[in-house]
């Protein structure tokens, strides 16, 4: 017998393996770009004549509807393309990719003959809503390499299921507890006892005179305004690597994790976080002025202490969260930016630690606490 005709069982026989991949083990792979990339390679091996490949998956995230994945056969890379459309994929949409994507009109016009050539195969659930799974070769597909790489993609259902619904829980979590918190909390068991003690530099935020707007506007107003507000302090925080852990009312709990136990970088983050904030506040107050509406002043306090960082809650009701004298002297603090009219203000253990020069107010007396404070400003521009 030819290898000619030997060759259609040999590859069937050789799909198998990656049949049984896709059956035992692919999902447990990491993320959808991983197993994107396996897969494709899987198939290459058993014989496919494969130049590239994409996979779409529906993740709830409060700016990205869909994340698409885009395989090379040819350097085995993997890059995210943001240019895509509900239920397939557009020539002209897939220029927006990121930065190991192929250089320059030649990485552009692999996209498009991507986009342009995939064979889509709906691996789960409609075009829709279930993940999008497509192929483009050199050359046209034989009916015999399409019906194997249909099989591959009926195979390929469960682990995109078990791979998509991780990317929902993280997406999910994160968009509620924040990055680092929710990769503890899916790392840790469900228990109040789980926890740590960290070192980080805190920054409580609080919006002045928000009972008055809360009384004065509709509610619709008060959630733009608010919006607003947390658009430009959480965007700073997280701009400077904070993460946001808490928005209480109008006021915001963030913390910038002391690392390699030197304090100095996480004290610099947070200072140059809050400057961020207050720029784009200035910028959000003109243009509120501009249309008639009140600015929305705030006030900030910085400190620098350890904390618990974990579960805490009823027994079947948790929250992750910090807690800890660090946080209460960081929120007794701002309460003094009214008395002492002054938008920013930081603790002397914060100071102390901080390359940044400040400007002391003085030692006062915090609500609750047993120890005055030495309280520093920032300079004004």
């Amino acid at each position: 017998m030819t290898s000619e005709l030997r060759q259609p069982h040999d590859r069937s026989k050789q799909l198998s393996s990656t049949l049984s991949w896709l059956v035992d083990a692919a999902g447990e792979t990491p993320g959808a770009d991983r197993l994107l990339a396996e897969l494709g390679a899987r198939l290459v091996a058993d014989g496919l004549p494969l130049a590239g490949g994409a996979l779409t998956l529906a993740v709830p995230h409060p700016l990205i509807a869909r994340r698409t994945w885009l395989w090379r056969a040819e350097s085995g890379e993997v890059i995210e393309a943001l240019g895509f459309v509900a239920g397939g994929f557009v020539a002209g949409g897939l220029e927006a990719v990121g930065a190991a994507s192929p250089p320059g009109d030649a990485g552009r016009r692999w996209l498009a003959g991507l986009a342009a050539g995939l064979v889509h195969e709906d691996a789960v659930g409609s075009r829709q809503d279930g993940p999008l799974l497509g192929w483009i070769g050199p050359r046209p597909f034989t009916p015999g390499e399409a019906n194997e790489l249909r099989q591959a993609a009926r195979f390929a259902a469960a682990p995109l299921a078990a791979v998509a619904a991780r990317a929902t829980m993280t997406a999910a979590l994160e968009a509620y507890l924040g990055r680092r918190s929710a990769a503890r909390v899916l790392a840790g068991p469900l228990r109040r006892d789980i926890g740590e003690t960290i070192q980080a530099a805190l920054l409580f935020a609080d919006l002045r005179g928000f009972t008055a707007l809360s009384e004065s506007n509709p509610p619709a107003a008060v959630i733009s305004a608010l919006d607003a507000w947390f658009d430009r302090i959480a965007g700073s925080v997280h701009a400077f690597g904070g993460e946001v852990l808490k928005f209480i009312g109008d006021g915001v709990l963030a913390i910038f994790p002391v690392v390699g136990g030197a304090p100095r970088g996480a004290c610099d983050a947070t200072l140059r976080a809050v400057a961020a904030a207050r720029a784009g506040m200035a910028h959000l107050d003109d243009a509120r002025r501009q249309q008639g509406l009140s600015p929305l002043p705030f006030g900030a306090a910085l400190h620098l202490g350890e904390m618990l960082w974990g579960n805490i809650g009823a027994a079947d009701r948790l929250d992750f969260t910090a807690i800890g004298p660090a946080v209460n002297l960081v929120s007794r603090l701002e309460g003094l930016c009214r008395p002492l009219d002054k938008a920013v203000l930081v603790s002397g253990t914060f100071a102390a630690e901080t390359g940044v020069s400040l400007i002391p107010l003085g030692t006062h007396a915090l609500r609750g606490i047993a120890s005055p404070c030495a309280v520093f400003t920032v300079p004004e521009n």
